[in-house]
C-alpha cells in the first residue's frame, strides 16, 4: 500500500471521527489534553504502520486501541503504582473488550454530547466554553478558532490549555447534566454548533470535503440536542435555521460563485 493511500485514509477518519474518538477517550480519564495527545500519537503510528501492513478493516477501531494503549503507558509512567492501578485496570479491561480487529466505527459509544456539556460546565470560564467545544469536539484548530473570535492564536491556545486543565483538575464529569443544569450550559453548546456549521457552509466552491464534513457533523449535533431537549425553543430554532440553510446550498451561488 502506498503512503499516500494510508495518509488519505487517516485524513478521512480524522474528518469524520476525530471528535467522537477524543470524546470517548477523554470520558474515562477526564483529561482532554491527554486524549488529544494519545490520538495524535495513534495517527502518527498509523501513518507508519498502514503503508506496510495495510489499512485495517476498522481504522477507527485500530486508532482507538492504539490511543488507549498510549493513555495506559502515560498513566503507568506518570503516577505511582498505587494511584495508577485502578485506572490502569479499568482501561486495560476496556481495551480487552475493544479488539481493534472487531470494533467498528458504529460500535464506539458517542460521548460527544457529554463532552460538549462538560466543556460548558459552570466551572469553565464562560467566554472560553464555545471555543473549547470547537476544538475538542469539532476538531477546529486554535488558529481557526482565534480568527472566528477575533483574538491571537497564541492567546487562544493558552486559554484552551487552561480550560482543559480545569476539566481535569476539577474532575468535571463527562455526562449530560440533569434538566435543571442544562439551560445554563445550552448557549455555549449552540454557539459552538452554529460556528461549526457556519465554517462548513462558507465553502464558496462546495468542493471542500473538510468543510462539508463539518456541516454534516454540526447538523447531527444540533439534532442530538433537539432530541435531548425537544421543547427547547432555542435548540429547535437553531436546528430549523441550519436545515433551511443547508436545503438551499446548491442554489445559493451562480456559476461564477457569486451569491444569488
Amino acid at each position: 500500500m502506498r503512503e499516500d493511500d494510508a495518509a488519505a485514509t487517516a485524513e478521512a477518519v480524522a474528518r469524520r471521527s476525530y471528535g467522537k474518538l477524543v470524546a470517548f477517550l477523554a470520558a474515562r480519564t477526564r483529561d482532554v489534553a491527554a486524549a488529544e495527545d494519545a490520538l495524535s500519537e495513534a495517527f502518527a503510528a498509523a501513518l507508519a504502520d498502514w503503508p506496510r501492513s495495510g489499512v485495517p478493516d476498522s481504522p477507527e477501531g485500530w486508532l482507538m486501541t492504539a490511543a488507549k494503549r498510549k493513555l495506559i503507558d502515560r498513566a503507568r509512567r506518570g503516577k505511582t503504582r498505587e494511584a495508577a492501578e485502578p485506572q490502569l485496570a479499568l482501561m486495560a479491561e476496556e481495551l480487552g473488550e475493544m479488539d481493534a480487529h472487531h470494533l467498528k466505527s458504529g460500535d464506539i459509544p458517542d460521548k460527544r454530547l457529554a463532552l460538549m456539556f462538560a466543556c460548558a460546565h459552570p466551572a469553565i470560564e464562560e467566554s472560553i466554553r464555545a471555543p473549547l467545544i470547537l476544538q475538542t469536539v469539532m476538531g477546529l484548530s486554535a488558529n481557526a478558532i482565534a480568527s472566528a473570535f477575533l483574538t491571537s492564536p497564541a492567546a487562544m491556545a493558552k486559554r484552551l490549555v487552561r480550560a482543559k486543565d480545569k476539566i481535569r483538575d476539577a474532575g468535571i464529569p463527562f455526562e449530560v447534566p440533569g434538566r435543571e443544569e442544562l439551560a445554563p450550559r445550552l448557549s455555549a453548546v449552540l454557539d459552538a454548533i452554529y460556528a461549526t456549521f457556519s465554517e462548513g457552509w462558507s465553502d464558496p466552491s462546495d468542493f471542500d470535503d473538510v468543510r462539508r464534513d463539518m456541516t454534516g457533523e454540526s447538523l447531527f449535533m444540533a439534532q442530538l440536542v433537539v432530541q435531548l431537549m425537544p421543547l427547547e425553543s432555542e435548540a429547535l430554532g437553531l436546528a430549523a435555521l441550519m436545515m433551511h440553510a443547508e436545503a438551499r446550498r446548491v442554489g445559493r451561488r451562480d456559476r461564477e460563485g457569486g451569491y444569488v
